[in-house]
């Protein structure tokens, strides 16, 4: 840790300190409101839950979600949300019902709304590498020591 001079001195995180600190946390989404969930989650991967908070550091945490699934939406965004892509062909404009895509990849309805969540910069693609999403409630990341955490 820094040596503080006086009280109002500042601070800063370390990217060396900001790697040994890194805890891996597990999220379980079921039941959760979908927008809500995703924006609790890219504050622990920014590390902005965190005092030692610094902007221009990658002082995040690692974030495991199970139950993907069964992650909950408000009003009528079931059949209404659509994900729309191009697959670069004239007239290739696509466009999947959200009723659809949990049928087919349950895991990107998560991934898409937290990188939503993220700021556009640098460190994002770091933090959101540290992101995991499982369907079932089931994972294998037995090896980080994940804390099990509740969000409400």
């Amino acid at each position: 840790m820094n040596k503080r001079k006086n009280k109002e001195s500042t601070l800063l995180l370390t990217k060396e300190q900001a790697g040994a600190s890194r805890k891996w946390f597990v999220l379980d989404a079921k039941g959760k409101t979908l927008g809500r969930f995703a924006s609790e989650v890219a504050v622990i991967l920014r590390g902005k839950h965190k005092t030692t908070y610094t902007p221009h550091v990658d002082g995040g945490d690692g974030v495991i979600i199970i139950n993907a699934e069964h992650i909950c939406v408000t009003g009528n965004k079931e059949v209404q949300k659509n994900y729309i892509y191009n697959t670069g062909y004239v007239g290739g404009l696509r466009e999947i019902p959200l009723n659809v895509m949990r049928g087919r990849k349950p895991q990107f309805i998560l991934e898409h709304a937290i990188k939503g969540m993220m700021p556009d910069n640098r460190l994002t693609s770091l933090q959101l590498k540290r992101l995991r999403v499982f369907a079932g409630d089931k994972h294998d990341m037995d090896a980080q020591k994940p804390i099990a955490v509740e969000i409400n």
